[in-house]
């Protein structure tokens, strides 16, 4: 933390653990250095940062009828509160004044209001994802969580401070939807001083790595390994969410299966995410291939992409919009015509070792650009700006 004589306050909330959530642990890092910070989540290990630890509560077969029975008869405060149980944290903080509350994702939104109940502290919503169609390809979630989340919206989002996302199509919706324009904050990480691994010729080695769930339709990049040449292997790093269903973990174990039918790919053990680009830089390309199932992977611009950036890798994706725009900006990879298996692997077997070897040394250029430096200096000054209430 900066110097003892720091006195501006900073509550930052989020329902995960900071163990594995690189956008949170970011925004902690940052407002350390203006603000004395406290964090409410599951995990982190910050000594410098206060913790008040939310404890994850066990969802019984009881609990989960009682929250379809809330969530379908519309009982929204009802089925919150079944979600998130978390009143000793507004009877810990509310008597707490903050310069700055940063709600991270709609669920935490709630909250940051309850414990602002003097209405002294600023609130900032980080919107990660597009709420109100998150999984919207899932009918079950549509059913009975659709319009809870559009509820959320409706009642907390015109009635913060300011707003964050993590890109563009993301905050032209928020902004169409909801009448407020959130900043744009990528998911880059901070700027590695690495350089790229040459290239074999007979050799090239492709990485995946992010969080595994069956919306993702993971299988395409195993599917896409029957189609590339002899040269190529795949090795995947899966991750988990925090909140992995029983169905998830199934799924997971079916990538296992589908994976020791090819002695060209792997699956590895997941890594702590300050070492994700140290791993991936002895890759040669980072690829992610994620058809557009729902809004949000329509308009992602994740994690993953600035990881393979960092980490001086090429890039092969399908064609997301502003995945392919970065792509295509910078000169760093390639893009698929759809988001067939084939599609993709027709462009990568095309790749000779000269152009892959250009791809990976101009990843060098987009890594001065995009990374977590340049977004704190825009992040430092919009949260001092809504703390000194210059924006509306």
């Amino acid at each position: 933390m900066a110097g003892s004589n720091i006195t501006k306050k900073a509550l930052v909330i989020v329902f995960s653990s900071l163990r594995h959530d690189a956008r949170v642990t970011r925004q902690v890092e940052w407002l350390k250095k203006d603000f004395k910070v406290t964090v409410v989540c599951f995990y982190h290990d910050d000594p410098q940062v206060e913790l008040i630890k939310l404890i994850q509560r066990k969802l019984t077969l009881w609990l989960k009828f009682k929250m379809a029975l809330c969530l379908i008869s519309h009982l929204y405060k009802q089925a919150y509160n079944l979600f998130h149980p978390y009143e000793y944290v507004v009877d810990e903080l509310s008597n707490q004044n903050y310069d700055v509350i940063i709600a991270n994702d709609i669920d935490t939104l709630p909250l940051a209001f309850l414990i602002n109940k003097n209405k002294k502290s600023k609130i900032i919503f980080d919107a990660h994802e597009y709420a109100p169609r998150h999984f919207e390809n899932r009918f079950i979630w549509r059913t009975f969580f659709q319009s809870f989340y559009m509820n959320l919206c409706k009642k907390y989002i015109p009635h913060v401070d300011g707003m964050l996302t993590v890109g563009q199509g993301l905050a032209n919706e928020y902004e169409k939807t909801f009448g407020i324009k959130p900043l744009i904050i990528t998911n880059a990480t901070k700027y590695f001083d690495v350089s790229p691994v040459q290239v074999k010729d007979n050799k090239i080695r492709l990485i995946h790595h992010g969080i595994a769930n069956a919306s993702r339709k993971l299988e395409l990049m195993l599917e896409m390994m029957k189609e590339l040449d002899e040269r190529f292997t795949l090795d995947l790093i899966l991750m988990p969410s925090n909140y992995a269903s029983e169905s998830t973990k199934e799924y997971i174990k079916s990538l296992e299966q589908k994976a020791i039918s090819n002695d060209r790919i792997k699956i590895l053990p997941r890594v702590k995410s300050n070492e994700v680009v140290p791993t991936i830089n002895q890759y040669d390309i980072g690829v992610f291939l994620l058809p557009p199932v729902n809004f949000n992977y329509a308009n992602t611009l994740p994690n993953n992409l600035f990881d393979f950036i960092q980490g001086r890798l090429a890039i092969a994706i399908g064609p997301t919009p502003e995945m392919a725009d970065i792509v295509n900006r910078f000169d760093i990879g390639v893009v698929s015509e759809d988001f067939t298996p084939q599609s993709l692997a027709a462009k990568l077997n095309a790749l000779s070792t000269e152009q892959l070897t250009q791809f990976k040394n101009r990843a060098s250029t987009a890594a001065a650009v995009l990374n977590a430096e340049q977004n704190e200096i825009i992040f430092l000054e919009y949260v001092q700006n809504v703390c000194r209430k210059t924006i509306a």
